[in-house]
């Protein structure tokens, strides 16, 4: 336990809040007002960005919401920056438990893949928190954990199995933010998905003249843009293509 006060990086490089998620430091027992602590810090921050976006979260807003003063949030986390990633570390949680032994890397990881989104889906703001590191909270780092597990038996080096993790957490995260900028736009314009789509294929064919863009003319003419769609159908697709590309490369390390 060290001796610096709150928010003063120690030896491990982790701000204090962080030390406190790892248990390596006591957080404080009283605050300046009672009944505040870090966890209802931490839990109304997630309750505004639930309710209206990360944006609306600032210290000065938390601290409202808390009816303290802003100074007195300081006591607990440094910094706003510093409140995100308690924020993720709470909204992520534990990865769902190991697969049964004997279960392949290719099923294992895609299991990770799908509940990492199925966290995505519930928290769409968690989404907008800027990537400011590699994972530095319990939480993160044992979602790391099962995945370096799902690979354990490939026959990959260690930075092959980070870069799988990163290509297949970064579609994850892709898909996630696309469809949620997706969902975002189609319910601002008042319209159902249907609509929508229907109004933007009148206007590509209204203005993608045949003769300059003939294969999206015949994508158009085909009308498969506008049929009803498995609503997982392009997350599933593009996660065994990814996959399909890593089985290749453990093939050729085997």
């Amino acid at each position: 336990m060290t001796g610096s006060r709150r928010g003063d990086v120690s030896d491990t490089g982790l701000p204090a809040s962080i030390e406190a998620a790892w248990g390596l430091r006591e957080r404080p027992a009283k605050g300046p007002k009672p009944g505040l602590s870090l966890d209802r810090i931490v839990d109304t921050a997630v309750a505004v960005a639930a309710a209206e976006g990360l944006a609306a979260v600032s210290m000065g807003r938390i601290a409202k919401e808390l009816g303290v003063s802003t100074m007195s949030l300081y006591r607990y986390v440094a910094a706003k920056d510093e409140l995100y990633i308690l924020m993720q570390e709470a909204v992520i949680g534990t990865p769902p438990p190991h697969p049964a032994p004997g279960t392949g890397w290719r099923e294992a990881l895609a299991a990770w893949a799908r509940a990492q989104r199925e966290v995505f889906h519930r928290n769409l703001w968690a989404l907008r928190i800027p990537i400011s590191g590699p994972p530095a909270t319990p939480n993160s780092v044992a979602w790391w954990e099962q995945a370096l597990v799902a690979l354990e038996d490939t026959g990959l080096d260690e930075g092959e199995k980070i870069s799988v993790i990163l290509l297949v957490g970064g579609f994850v995260r892709n898909e996630a933010l696309l469809m949620a900028d997706l969902g975002a736009a189609i319910e601002a314009s008042g319209l159902s998905p249907e609509e929508v789509m229907a109004r933007y294929g009148r206007t590509l064919k209204r203005f993608a003249d045949p003769d300059r863009y003939p294969a999206l003319a015949r994508m158009l003419e085909s009308d498969v843009m506008f049929e009803p769609d498995d609503p997982d159908f392009e997350f599933t697709f593009g996660l065994d293509r990814v996959l399909d590309g890593i089985e290749v490369l453990i093939e050729r390390r085997r």
